[in-house]
């Protein structure tokens, strides 16, 4: 007899039946757990985070990027080649990465943009 994806299923949502969710609990200060989830950061150093040493250059090809559907198109804009473009954001990723912050997505570059006040989402 082999494994049967549904029955497997089937006993989930069994299980599941007629299960009330809790409420968020609040914890001693009165907040939500997931209200503190906003201020925390893994990757920071006793409570400080470690902020690599972008240029001018790289901040403002990095900004153009996120800003950018593409390499293509943020390359155009700043007048460059796509693969300068790559050279630059795999500098930073790699300054990133060296101060303990990997950033391997787009995503993760923009939140590390807005950590370290190269932009803010008011920009956005």
């Amino acid at each position: 007899m082999g494994f049967d994806g549904r029955a497997s299923a089937r006993a989930v949502r069994h299980s599941t039946a007629g299960m009330n969710r809790a409420p968020l609990r609040r914890d001693v200060s009165g907040e939500a757990p997931l209200a503190r989830l906003a201020d925390y950061r893994p990757d920071s150093v006793f409570g400080q985070l470690t902020k690599p040493d972008l240029s001018a250059r790289e901040v403002e090809v990095l900004l153009t990027w996120l800003a950018s559907e593409s390499k293509e198109q943020a390359a155009d804009t700043l007048f460059i080649s796509a693969s300068t473009v790559s050279t630059h954001l795999a500098r930073i990723r790699a300054k990133y990465a060296a101060a303990g912050r990997t950033a391997p997505t787009k995503t993760h570059l923009f939140a590390r943009a807005l950590q370290d006040g190269y932009t803010s989402l008011d920009r956005w």
